[in-house]
């Protein structure tokens, strides 16, 4: 498994949510490009970011910050929030974000994910955020019928290979991971699927159960800029357990 440390942006800024709710925002850093090299220092070997203005609004938001922010340290960086065609994939990739987080695209327009993962492959995630199980969308103000199992069985069968499931109910809370519902998505996926855990991690204690469920990796978020977690000590406990133990920026 690896630690894959987050900076979340709105209105420029790098905040933390709580449940998603926007009106929870907490600055947690002055400057998100001395955030990912300080992320990068303590040997990370991914970085997770989120456009919580693009989320909200459905459209990329805070672009230049990103591809400033990924041409500027030497590990790969993932990117969700307002991502829904092709325009905005094809750009974030070209201006080196390496993996493209898809969420309320893939529920609203299946066509859409599947042309994605077929031309771009291991670059394109699906992004699962629910609460009660139900899949939320648009910036998680949305909620819709569709339980989260059902809908990564969907993304895994048009060949998404990376699923980043949040349970908002504990994201941002530091109470622990819904591992039980980590559990469900290893039992029904395909072996070939990674699952990425988002939300709720707080302790080395939640980082090692999740360990042990076997896990492709882990966001971690809040508990870093609490101090709760030490990334240093994160990353150094995960080392050799990761599914794919060399990374190179593409």
């Amino acid at each position: 498994m690896i630690i894959i440390p987050a900076i979340d942006i709105l209105d420029a800024q790098c905040v933390r949510l709580v449940r998603g709710e926007y009106g929870s925002a907490q600055k947690v850093a002055e400057d998100p490009l001395a955030t990912a090299k300080y992320f990068e220092s303590c040997g990370a070997k991914y970085i997770h970011m989120v456009d919580l203005n693009g989320a909200k609004e459905g459209k990329p938001v805070n672009a230049e910050i990103f591809i400033k922010l990924a041409g500027s340290v030497n590990v790969p960086v993932e990117l969700g929030g307002g991502i829904r065609d092709m325009e905005a994939i094809d750009y974030y990739i070209q201006n080196g974000i390496s993996r493209i987080i898809l969420g309320s695209a893939i529920l609203k327009n299946k066509d859409f994910a599947k042309e994605a993962a077929k031309k771009h492959g291991e670059k394109i995630a699906a992004g699962i955020d629910a609460k009660n199980r139900k899949v939320q969308t648009s910036g998680w103000l949305e909620e819709n019928e569709i339980d989260f199992t059902e809908l990564a069985m969907e993304m895994a069968k048009i060949g998404i290979k990376n699923i980043i499931y949040t349970d908002i109910s504990v994201d941002g809370t530091l109470k622990g991971a819904n591992l039980e519902h980590y559990k469900e998505l290893k039992n029904i996926l395909p072996s070939g699927v990674d699952i990425t855990a988002s939300g709720g991690v707080g302790s080395m204690q939640d980082i090692k159960c999740l360990c042990e469920l076997g896990i492709y990796g882990a966001i971690c978020g809040k508990a870093i800029y609490s101090g709760d977690l030490d990334l240093k000590e994160a990353i150094e406990y995960t080392r050799g357990r990761e599914k794919h133990p060399f990374w190179v920026k593409t």
